[in-house]
């Protein structure tokens, strides 16, 4: 499991961009997405740098946790 913190996040529309853009990236098998904590747990075999890229391409930005 990855665990990115996502900065800029502020309602749910910006979740679910999050998600849609982590889904998208080869290798992700889950993602789940939190508001209120500013995070994301992804599932699957891929790096963070890709699913960073991912985020960063919506708008967000993401680091590593952990």
């Amino acid at each position: 499991m990855i665990k990115l913190a996502i900065e800029g996040m502020t309602c749910e529309h910006c979740v679910m961009a999050v998600r849609r853009a982590l889904s998208r990236v080869s290798g992700v098998e889950a993602v789940e997405v939190n508001l209120e904590h500013g995070e994301a747990l992804v599932r699957g075999v891929v790096s963070a740098e890709k699913l960073t890229a991912a985020v960063a391409d919506e708008g967000y930005q993401a680091r590593l946790v952990g």
